[in-house]
């Protein structure tokens, strides 16, 4: 019964929608009909032919590739640092943290200024080198890099609170026992800070996965999905679908397939992996 209120709310809030993007995902819906027409699978079948479906899913795959081991680990470099008994470390923690603090338009905004074109702070740094005419927005080739490193700066800061927590409940005893072995901080790392701190990587790994397919909101202010679709993530367009073009019955498809896309990953990163990374 004490779970009861949460179910209701899962219910409403996630099942059902799933469940009507999936009935919707087997009509045809847009401006041009006043009811949803049943096509079956043909949407589906659409979408296998779209070279834009395409073009977004390998972004997605090389957005998700860049940014979730990065991310991890520039995660775990912070959070051995914060742990540390440094004078200053609480600063140190909230600098670290403090991008996740600014709301996401405003970080869109600042990294717009950065990347701007000889005006902007990347320019001026880069003119140093006589690299300061790079266009990072408008160019097919620099677009996906420069959002990777947006979105690490990003996520970093957040991923690091998941291993600050896992480093302070390591026992003290373990590093003290190496330290009277005469263990190298790197071997003490790799040996017991690593292996003790993989279900938490398991846990960040999943989150992030999942965030790489969720931005949207810096597309829509950056570079909407531009310069020729080189930016364009899933997510992203399924909004232009749904919101744009008013094309309903794609966008619920594009939905499907995402959840889709997820839950495997979801699966095969926590049934594949979870029996090999807890320590009794």
């Amino acid at each position: 019964m004490l779970l009861l209120p949460s179910l209701v709310i899962l219910m409403l809030f996630t099942f059902y929608p799933i469940y009507k993007t999936l009935i919707l995902s087997f009509h045809h819906s847009d401006l041009a009909v006043r009811k949803p027409i049943f096509i079956g699978l043909d949407n589906y079948k659409a979408l296998a032919s779209d070279s834009i479906f395409w073009k977004v899913m390998s972004n997605n795959i090389w957005f998700a590739i860049g940014t979730v081991p990065t991310s991890i680990a520039l995660a775990l470099f912070m959070a051995v640092m914060a742990n540390k008994a440094i004078r200053g470390k609480g600063f140190l923690r909230t600098a670290f943290f403090y991008p996740n603090v600014i709301p996401m338009i405003a970080i869109a905004n600042v990294w717009l200024f950065i990347y701007t074109p000889q005006y902007g702070l990347l320019s001026r740094l880069l003119n140093y080198v006589e690299q300061g005419g790079l266009n990072w927005l408008g160019s097919q080739q620099l677009v996906m890099w420069a959002l990777i490193i947006m979105i690490v700066w990003r996520e970093a800061g957040y991923f690091m609170i998941f291993y600050l927590a896992g480093l302070q409940n390591v026992s003290r005893d373990l590093y003290e026992a190496a330290d009277v072995d005469g263990a190298k901080p790197w071997l003490v790392f790799r040996k017991i800070t690593m292996p003790l701190l993989m279900p938490t990587t398991l846990f960040v790994m999943i989150i992030a996965m999942t965030n790489s397919f969720k931005l949207v909101d810096h597309l829509f202010i950056m570079t909407k999905g531009g310069p020729d679709n080189a930016s364009s993530l899933l997510l992203y367009y399924i909004y232009e679908q749904a919101f744009a073009f008013w094309d309903l019955g794609k966008a619920s498809t594009l939905t499907i397939v995402m959840i889709a896309v997820l839950l495997l990953i979801s699966a095969v990163q926590f049934f594949g992996l979870d029996k090999k990374i807890h320590y009794e």
